[in-house]
């Protein structure tokens, strides 16, 4: 939506005053100084949008950038907050009221009472500087990158929902929401250090006139009163903080309502996704989980029902046992860890996946999941290690051994295709004639040990012709598939012996490849008949 205007070359391009450009550049720093300024919340605005607002504010201070820049910076945030669908004020509360990973581990289970007198003051600083990023106005950064652009060309102000909107649905949402039928736009809108855009210039989705206040003023009454006279209603404390903050004039004064919120151990993180990975010392939310069910899995019913019993125990506070499925590839080793997340999921528990190369973290990760209330995975998948690996000593320590003692609500699940899952050579067997190492048999039962450790081991052999068809008769099942069994028998055999040999993964991308072939056959099947009645010779 942004285009150049032909009839304004570049040599001719109204230059922004010194006075003006000063006036803009303090503001910009002064906002850039806020997000610096963040203490214990910094977590929250490290994310696109956030990141895309001080690249933003870093251009407008750069003396060297010219139209394209400052372009490019605002466009980079104005399309991170179309991605939310957010105006900037309702997208920075959404994220203040989610539990921050560095705060929450030190507020849960605690009250104000009991923290240091610097943690609550350094809430209370954020939270003033939050209320001063959330007074700014994207209407303002657009006509800032115009007037630094020049005036080269004409942008767009994002505006999102509007705030009244927003505002009746956190109200509705909320158990106790405050009056806001008199208070539609937020308080202090506008920085003090310059002045509002244009309206003329500017789109202004706050602004209503007063007969939609009225309206707003009468449906909130109404919602008022519908919360009192549906109790069973669940209150949203999420909404309801939310509510509150818009309405403060010093949000400093929420930092207790702050404080119970996200010691609250039923929200967070862990509330909002259950799937996640250990990425660059910090667990990542998996946006989109493999959502295999446990009823889509066939054959191999032994494991199975001991790894949905061990994690019973897990859900049911006992000490579970750290889990290795060892064998065979395409088996379904890997599925059946991803299929519980499915079935257990509503019970609080937690898949966290943690590759390889980050075993070394796992102390790390699990003091940060022992005080969580959920029950959590560590999914290892494809273990196995060399000799000399110092992931291996890290993941012996972690299951047993270590001083820390282990936590009732993590266990590991791990997936290999090796029994031994440190590498062992021949040349490793001692022999009499060696005097390389007097006491070689120790190494040897170390290695073979670090298996041991693991309290449940899981065997899946490979697949013979009848678990395999049965895994492809059942798969064929859930997909509807409307084949004759003996066709289906047929192709079945012939597509394993063509591909990756007899295993639940070949089963699986056998079913695959038939549905999306019986699919493109009854799609093109209406237009090979009108064709063909098209031919026809009428009579």
């Amino acid at each position: 939506m942004t285009y150049l205007r032909t009839d304004d070359p570049s040599s001719q391009r109204p230059k922004i005053s010194p006075g003006r450009l000063r006036e803009i550049q303090e503001e910009a720093e002064r906002l850039q100084w806020l997000l610096a300024s963040l203490l214990v919340l910094p977590g929250v605005l490290d994310n696109e949008v956030g990141k895309a607002f001080a690249q933003f504010l870093g251009t407008v201070l750069e003396r060297s950038r010219d139209a394209t820049d400052i372009t490019l910076a605002y466009g980079r945030w104005f399309r991170a907050l179309m991605t939310t669908g957010q105006s900037w004020g309702d997208y920075l509360l959404d994220r203040l009221v989610t539990v921050d990973a560095v705060l929450a581990p030190v507020l849960k289970g605690k009250t104000i009472e009991q923290l240091p007198k610097a943690t609550i003051a350094a809430i209370e600083h954020d939270l003033r500087a939050f209320q001063q990023l959330w007074q700014f106005e994207p209407a303002l950064a657009c006509q800032w990158a115009q007037e630094l652009a020049g005036g080269a060309i004409e942008l767009v102000a994002w505006s999102g929902p509007s705030a009244d909107s927003e505002m009746e649905l956190d109200s509705l949402d909320a158990s106790d929401p405050p009056d806001v039928s008199d208070q539609l736009d937020k308080p202090d809108h506008k920085p003090d250090q310059l002045a509002a855009p244009d309206p003329d210039q500017l789109d202004k989705p706050d602004q209503s006139d007063a007969s939609d206040q009225s309206n707003e003023s009468d449906q909130s009454d109404v919602s008022d009163q519908s919360a009192v006279t549906e109790p069973e209603t669940k209150p949203n404390p999420k909404a309801a903080l939310r509510a509150q903050l818009r309405n403060l004039d010093d949000w400093a004064t929420a930092t207790p309502a702050l404080v119970r919120y996200l010691a609250e151990a039923d929200r967070g993180q862990f509330s909002e996704s259950r799937a996640f990975r250990w990425r660059s010392g910090q667990l990542v939310p998996v946006t989109h989980p493999d959502p295999i069910d446990l009823p889509d899995l066939a054959g191999y019913d032994g494991p199975k029902a001991q790894l949905i019993q061990n994690t019973e125990f897990l859900l049911a506070g006992h000490r579970a046992l750290n889990v290795l499925l060892y064998g065979a590839r395409g088996t379904g080793k890997s599925s059946l860890v991803k299929a519980l997340l499915s079935a257990y999921g509503d019970r609080g528990l937690r898949l966290v996946e943690v590759a390889k190369q980050e075993l070394d973290h796992l102390p790390e990760i699990v003091d940060l999941l022992r005080s969580a209330p959920q029950k959590f995975i560590l999914f290892v998948d494809d273990l196995s290690f060399e000799e000399d690996d110092e992931a291996f000593k890290a993941l012996k320590v972690c299951l047993e051994g270590g001083i820390t003692e282990r936590p009732k609500n993590v266990v590991v699940y791990a997936t290999s295709n090796r029994r031994h899952l440190v590498r062992e050579y021949f040349a490793d067997r001692p022999r009499p004639s060696d005097a390389d190492e007097v006491q070689s048999w120790d190494t040897v039962q170390e290695k073979l040990s670090f298996a041991d450790r693991f309290g449940l081991t899981l065997t899946f052999e490979a697949a013979d012709q009848d678990t395999y068809l049965e895994i492809v008769n059942h798969l064929a099942d859930l997909a509807n598939l409307g084949i004759d069994r003996a066709e289906l028998r047929f192709r079945a055999l012939q597509w394993a012996t063509r591909h990756n040999g007899r295993s639940g993964r070949t089963a699986r991308q056998f079913i695959d490849f038939l549905s999306a072939e019986q699919a493109l056959a009854a799609k093109a099947a209406p237009s090979t008949e009108a064709s063909e009645a098209s031919e026809t010779p009428e009579a």
